[in-house]
């Protein structure tokens, strides 16, 4: 089959919208994914057994349950328990909570591979454990860990394709009422790929570049 241009261009205003609204949803989702993760990650560092306890059930949950389950939980589910909320903000939740079980991971990561001299150094200048932690050890942690957070954000941006099940229109569910008012769905679905494989391709290079400039000299000192 041919792409007719002139079938599509009506609507690729449509589909811009949808990118541009994957684009919010996913950037505000990976801003919640950070959050949750570096507070896991605390607790999964902590010396409490509970507060260990309850993250590693936290992350082996949201892991291993499809996000299409999460999805549904917190848009059909959560109603029947007199708690509503729009499409867009369940989305974002629902990515945040989900994102955060592995974002943690990756965060953790990046505390572990601080070098321990470096938290005794901050011990021998009179720091406290807590200060040492929040205003050491995390900060150099989240520079470490931008390059797999960056895959965290683009498994974001894939995920959230399926939010067009709960009427949210992003890129997906721009597509989908695309294809139904032209009947040409090969076309359109072909222009989704693209649009994806693009998108992700593009992230991962900036991401990469950020990552090195940004710990250009950490890397050698941790």
């Amino acid at each position: 089959m041919n792409l007719i241009v002139s079938d599509l261009a009506p609507h690729i205003a449509l589909l811009a919208q949808g990118a541009l609204l994957t684009v919010e949803v996913c950037v505000l989702a990976l801003a919640g994914a950070v959050v949750v993760g570096a507070a896991i990650a605390m607790m999964r560092a902590s010396g409490s057994r509970l507060l260990r306890g309850i993250a590693t059930v936290y992350v082996d949950i949201f892991r291993n349950i499809p996000f299409l389950v999460q999805l549904f939980f917190f848009y059909y589910g959560l109603p029947e328990l007199g708690i509503y909320v729009d499409a867009f903000a369940t989305g974002v939740l629902a990515l945040s909570i989900a994102g955060g079980a592995f974002a943690s991971d990756v965060i953790r990561s990046g505390i572990l591979a601080i070098d321990p001299g470096i938290v005794e150094a901050a011990q021998v200048y009179g720091l406290s454990r807590r200060t040492t932690f929040l205003k050491i050890v995390m900060p150099i942690a989240l520079r470490l860990s931008v390059r797999p957070l960056g895959s965290v954000l683009i498994n974001l941006i894939l995920t959230s394709s399926i939010l067009s099940t709960i009427t949210l229109n992003e890129l997906t569910g721009s597509a989908k009422i695309v294809a139904s008012q032209t009947f040409r769905p090969f076309e359109v679905y072909a222009v989704l790929l693209l649009a994806y494989a693009s998108l992700t391709y593009l992230l991962s290079i900036a991401i990469a570049r950020f990552h090195r400039r940004l710990n250009r000299g950490v890397l050698e000192a941790v």
